[in-house]
């Protein structure tokens, strides 16, 4: 194992030397969304002067940058005296992400090319018939990019090169989560993925296909690359999505029908009310929503397994987020599904753990409080397009 920690400013220049005595570190990478880690180091001074509002860290794996990106609570300090204390000069905490969350604290506007004061009362921004890549990645430049306002430009933000992904689809959005409107477009545009990556001084966001990597990546206790599995599936949460268009609409409301017949067939019929925005289907919008609702809760799997990095097969390396792996369970048992997460947790002496989730869209970790708030946020924005 050999993990790197830099700092570096917002113009991406590393600041001092690599931060050596860190104890331990926990960072877990997510498919389409910000990463999220922890790392404990020595309070020292000059390693107290580095942990500022606005710098970035950035852990570098086996020469390769893991994770780079914002400290999002760059000094959380203890000391104390007593049978737990903690010695001079103390330790602290930083909490970090990744670059991705940057972009995650835009909304998007309908006018972005024009002022706060004036976006209109009621009209979206609308792409229609058009490939999801180019989607994703004009809204986010509109937004947040070289092509937005000067005020809401993020330093050292470009395009990636393209990467001729995606297929076709529609999105009408209004003041909802820029990277949320991204997934939605994602799903239905390829199941396509997205991701920032540093290169030289430029924080570069672009789009990707995720790998079929169900022959060459393949996990299993014969192998000797497993150290845990879980597995569980559900039944779905929807098979039919019934998709109420604008009220407003004229001449009259439009409906839509959305089915997974094959899930209904094998479990039973769930039916799932979406409410949209769009005044028609003509774009094929109401449908878009209809398949997004039905990628995120058609039966999902959930495959929890803690992999052992071989010299053939390395997380990062061999496969990353959005591919598509294989997964042998004792039981004989073969599940292939997407990379959901990575999750990498280390310290100097007992070395690395790499915790791979495996699984449809709605397999996650995350506690259900949070899946909640995020469903309530996506309903909010439907609301505020209307």
């Amino acid at each position: 194992m050999a993990i790197e920690l830099l700092i570096t400013n917002e113009s991406l220049a590393v600041l001092g030397d690599p931060i050596d005595g860190w104890t331990s570190l926990d960072c877990t990478k997510r498919f389409n969304e910000p990463a999220s880690g922890t790392v404990e180091l020595p309070a020292r001074p000059e390693v107290m002067s580095l942990l500022q509002p606005g710098n970035r860290l950035l852990v570098v794996r086996d020469g390769v940058i893991w994770t780079a990106g914002p400290m999002e609570i760059p000094q959380d300090w203890t000391w104390s005296i007593g049978e737990s204390s903690e010695p001079d000069p103390g330790k602290v905490k930083v909490n970090f992400s990744d670059d991705l969350a940057f972009i995650a604290g835009y909304i998007t506007w309908p006018l972005p090319a024009s002022a706060w004061s004036a976006q209109p009362t009621i009209s979206r921004r609308e792409i229609y018939t058009t490939n999801g890549e180019t989607i994703i990645r004009t809204l986010v430049n509109e937004n947040c990019g070289p092509g937005a306002l000067a005020a809401r430009q993020i330093p050292s933000l470009v395009l990636d090169s393209v990467a001729s992904v995606g297929t076709t689809t529609s999105v009408g959005t209004r003041f909802e989560p820029l990277l949320d409107t991204c997934r939605r477009v994602a799903i239905d545009g390829g199941k396509i993925g997205f991701r920032t990556r540093q290169g030289g001084s430029q924080i570069k966001f672009g789009c990707y296909a995720p790998a079929d990597k169900t022959k060459a990546a393949r996990f299993s206790t014969g192998l000797g690359n497993l150290r845990h599995i879980a597995y569980k599936q559900s039944a779905p949460t929807v098979t039919h999505a019934l998709v109420a268009g604008n009220e407003s609409a004229s001449p009259s409301q439009v409906f839509v029908e959305v089915a997974d017949t094959t899930a209904s067939s094998v479990w039973w019929r769930v039916e799932k009310y979406v409410d949209a925005s769009a005044d028609t289907n003509t774009n094929n919008e109401l449908t878009a929503a209809g398949n997004v609702e039905l990628a995120e809760g058609s039966s999902p799997v959930e495959l929890a397994t803690v992999t052992v990095d071989t010299a053939d097969l390395k997380a990062g390396r061999d496969f990353d987020l959005g591919d598509k792996v294989t997964i042998e369970l004792p039981t004989g048992v073969e599940v292939a599904d997407v990379v959901r997460s990575i999750h990498l947790q280390a310290t100097p002496r007992g070395g690395e753990y790499v915790t791979s989730l495996v699984g449809s869209p709605e397999a996650t970790s995350d506690p259900q409080m949070v899946r909640l708030i995020r469903e309530l946020g996506r309903r909010l924005g439907r609301l505020e397009a209307k």
